[in-house]
């Protein structure tokens, strides 16, 4: 196949059993389960386990996948030095990656994927994909107090996933509201098939790069606006509207200039993409008694999204999981650029299923080229020249 497609459209990458998208109806599941029922009735560490395993799991083997994560959240004082010394002023994603690709070498035990063969222990590969993901939401809600001077909270095992990060980024225990609505969030983001974070994390994988390799890979792919970024850029969009009345005109602008819309379309669906369906009620019911900037947002969000749907429906373009996420984040108090990070600490658990995958019947990623270059020619020397 010599056949070129911009940006791998529609070009299969992978087999894979961990997710799927019907874009034309716009249903996301994961392993088989739709994303509506498991943000209303599962959590994160149960949604996590699923997606690694592939079965929803029974009481005691999610009990004990729980104890595991909370007893690795703790991170080595290491780490936190080597925080320290990075700039105030960088992004999360930034120091994320710096972060977790930096892990293997405080924490050795990496022998079981240095040599050319794939590794079979699947206690090591269980081991470091309870590690990761315990330690990345450590890291992101150190670096909030690392940043502004302060040393990080420790974390607490007596708190559930979504409870303990919240507890380590503002000093208190979260209402339960507030820790189910972020719990329901890092469902929501977990696992999205072959996007480009999850390819950049096959593509290393295969090399049989380290888990923290290939996670800082993950990170660096999932940073970029046109990727997890785009959340932060919709509350940009949203301030520069400043009001709904003014919400028509700025689409009408924007499209006519032929310039994006932050937050609308996706390549996967056709219609609403289910998880902005969840997000806008989430959103709605926690901020139908409050009256402050973020409710603000949230009303120009749903004027943007009226005027969009009139111009774009017809091209099967809709809000998508980033246009109502930055949203219901700032309403809970959480800084704009730690958006991104949080979609990384919930994408760790789809990454790494997809790596486990990968191991199970690895081939290196080696994709050809269209070549459009000059053809051969002969050398002329510089005094030719």
């Amino acid at each position: 196949m010599n056949e070129y497609l911009p940006g791998l459209e529609g070009v299969p990458a992978t087999k894979s059993n961990i997710s799927d998208i019907n874009g034309e109806r716009g249903i996301l599941s994961y392993r088989g389960y739709s994303i509506e029922q498991l943000a209303e009735h599962s959590t994160f560490e149960e949604t996590t386990l699923l997606l690694l395993d592939g079965v929803l799991p029974t009481s005691s083997q999610l009990a004990n996948f729980d104890h595991q994560l909370r007893r690795n959240r703790v991170v080595q004082y290491h780490i936190r030095e080597l925080m320290k010394t990075l700039p105030s002023t960088g992004h999360p994603m930034e120091m994320l990656q710096t972060a977790v690709a930096s892990l293997g070498m405080f924490y050795p035990g990496n022998e079981c994927l240095t040599g050319s063969d794939v590794c079979n222990d699947l206690g090591y590969v269980h081991s470091m994909t309870v590690k990761i993901i315990a330690r990345m939401g450590t890291i992101v809600a150190m670096w909030e107090h690392i940043r502004n001077g302060y040393d990080p909270i420790p974390p607490r095992e007596d708190l559930t996933y979504a409870e303990n990060f919240l507890y380590m980024l503002t000093g208190k225990v979260p209402e339960p509201e507030m820790a189910r609505i972020l719990d329901v969030c890092l469902i929501l983001h977990a696992e999205h098939t072959i996007n480009a974070s999850t390819f950049s994390m096959l593509v290393s994988g295969s090399t049989l790069a380290t888990p923290n390799s290939v996670m800082a890979s993950a990170i660096a792919t999932l940073s970029g606006p046109l990727h997890g970024g785009a959340n932060e850029r919709v509350l940009e969009m949203l301030d520069e509207i400043g009001s709904p009345d003014k919400a028509e005109e700025y689409v009408e602008r924007k499209l006519d200039n032929k310039e994006v819309i932050w937050g609308m379309g996706h390549r996967e669906y056709k219609t609403k993409d289910p998880r902005a369906t969840i997000l806008q009620k989430l959103v709605k019911d926690l901020l139908e008694s409050r009256d402050d900037e973020a409710n603000k947002s949230f009303e120009i969000a749903m004027a943007v999204e009226k005027a969009a749907e009139q111009r774009l429906a017809s091209k099967g373009v809709y809000a998508n999981v980033d246009f109502y996420s930055g949203i219901l984040y700032k309403a809970m108090g959480i800084p704009t650029d730690q958006f991104t990070a949080i979609f990384a600490i919930s994408r760790s658990a789809g990454w790494l299923a997809h790596w486990r995958e990968q191991l199970g019947s690895n081939r290196i990623f080696r994709p050809t080229q269209v070549y459009t270059g000059e053809p051969s020619r002969e050398y002329v020397s510089l005094d030719k020249r």
